[in-house]
């Protein structure tokens, strides 16, 4: 493989899609990036437009390869991570969706779920996909997909057939994100992985999608993607040299965007952890060739799979809202502009008691509450806007102890360090209020945008443009690191943080 080539990365996430094109050295040659709209039809609904999102895909291509003055037959190969278990319905033949996306944050189908719970079969569920059962989980959002979208008229067949037969016949696809960007880009109908392992449809022990499981769900196999592996040797398809790229490109790679964080930021080794503050934050540990079960409401989920190679498994904690805190506080006139956080959180010493919990769409690990909602505790006639910037920060670091804690229990050892990534990141106000409640070292790396990276990487890999995992650990570089500086009053804290989430639970009513 030629150096003068390069490799791309799309990383379409939940408010918006960046393309990156990366050098051998894993450095950022160029980006750009397109926000989408967010669409929330009910409360708790939230839906993502799929006919919007490729076409920003598109532009966001083309744009990054005119900002690097390339051609689109210099990429080597193209990658793709994207935001996890939302799904979504289209047409075999015109490539037309059957209804907006429903986003992974989604809580339509609680009661769904609480029915599955009543049943008893949440164990079995939880025993073969590794998953808590869960609306953020993409099997209920499949089966109110085929339930509830509209039809859209087939030349084939004659007259009109439901959703699910179609599906059925295969004249109706299934997937998430990244197949839909692969259907698109290539005309194949593939996941990859680590995505399938978010379905709540597949068992990441076999590797295949769960006969029980999809008769459960009523969802058609004949509607399910190819599974392939996330750094793909026979790759999923070339783009359309007549197409809008104009040149036949191989997609090679594919990772859910949590597990190409953890490969981007090479955490190759069993014990290796990461946590990215995106939207949602979520606290991945590469445990290897083995499955750990998980006693402490965490997720075993795949981490990543290269051809011809074992699957690998990681520990995962979700935090549903982290980043989206942030935007909540600009949303109501707290701030102007994220950066600002950090200056207002420095302003006060301490929250003066003031607690957040940002439960907007319920709780992730280790708590499992679709029903609990956003809290604020402990307010006075003296509380300020810093107090409640400055304990929004808070909440975030709290929930990721929440989170480490419950994996080191788990996994039997403890987390020396932590690395991190996503946009929050750069405030060195929260990396720091990190590593204290965390009492952990954290660790930020220079390219901080290792989703697309780890999307780079196995594709790059199934190409040939990089030939081993050594070769990428060489690219990996600090930028700073975080020690805990003694907090003297931070076990106290968090157990204060504890009361005020046991404040957020079982709120939200089927009628609210």
């Amino acid at each position: 493989m030629t150096r003068d080539a390069y490799v791309g990365a799309i990383d379409q996430g939940t408010t918006g899609t960046r393309f990156i094109v990366f050098d051998a050295a894993g450095a950022v040659v160029a980006d750009a990036y397109e926000r989408h709209e967010q669409h929330y039809p009910r409360p708790g609904w939230v839906e993502h437009d799929p006919t919007e999102i490729w076409a920003n895909t598109k532009r966001v291509i083309r744009d990054a390869l005119d900002a690097g003055g390339l051609d689109a037959d210099r990429l080597a190969a193209i990658g793709i991570t994207n935001q996890r278990e939302t799904t979504l319905l289209w047409d075999r033949e015109t490539g037309d969706p059957l209804h907006d996306a429903i986003v992974w944050q989604d809580r339509r189908t609680t009661d769904r779920v609480e029915d599955l719970e009543a049943r008893g079969v949440d164990g079995t569920i939880r025993e073969k996909t590794g998953l808590q059962v869960d609306a953020y989980f993409s099997a209920t959002k499949a089966e109110w997909l085929l339930d509830n979208a509209d039809p859209i008229e087939s030349d084939r067949g004659g007259g009109s057939r439901s959703v699910r037969e179609r599906a059925a016949d295969g004249e109706v696809l299934l997937g998430t994100i990244d197949a839909w960007l692969i259907y698109n880009l290539t005309g194949e109908h593939v996941t990859d992985v680590t995505n399938a392992s978010r379905t709540m449809l597949y068992d990441i022990h076999d590797g295949a999608w769960d006969d029980d499981l999809l008769a459960e769900f009523d969802v058609p196999r004949a509607a399910l993607p190819e599974v392939r592996p996330s750094a793909d040797e026979a790759t999923y398809g070339t783009t359309d040299p007549d197409g809008f790229l104009g040149a036949a490109v191989p997609v090679a790679g594919a990772l859910g965007d949590q597990q190409a964080a953890l490969f981007g930021q090479t955490c190759f080794a069993p014990g290796d952890a990461k946590n990215t503050y995106g939207t949602g934050s979520f606290v991945l540990m590469h445990t290897g060739a083995k499955a750990v079960d998980s006693d402490h409401g965490l997720l075993t989920t795949v981490a990543f799979q290269r051809s011809g190679q074992p699957v690998q498994y990681a520990l995962e904690g979700s935090i549903f809202v982290t980043g989206a805190a942030i935007q909540w506080l600009e949303d109501v006139d707290l701030i102007d502009d994220p950066a600002e956080t950090e200056t207002l959180a420095r302003a006060v010493d301490s929250t003066d008691g003031v607690y957040v919990v940002p439960a907007f769409t319920g709780l992730g690990a280790p708590h499992w509450d679709g029903r609990a909602r956003g809290t604020v505790v402990g307010l006075t006639r003296g509380t300020r806007k810093e107090h409640l910037v400055r304990a929004t920060l808070e909440s975030i670091a709290f929930q990721t102890r929440d989170v480490v804690e419950a994996m080191e229990a788990d996994a039997g050892v403890d987390v020396p360090s932590l690395r991190v990534d996503g946009g929050a990141v750069k405030n060195d106000f929260l990396c720091q209020l990190q590593a204290d409640i965390l009492g952990t070292d954290i660790v930020r790396p220079v390219v901080d945008e290792t989703t697309a990276l780890g999307a780079a990487y196995a594709a790059g890999l199934g190409v040939g443009y990089w030939e081993t995992l050594d070769d990428l650990r060489a690219h990996w570089r600090v930028d700073r690191e975080f020690a805990p500086g003694g907090d003297a009053d931070v076990d106290e804290r968090y157990a204060r943080w504890g009361e005020a989430v046991e404040r957020s639970l079982d709120w939200a009513r089927d009628d609210d």
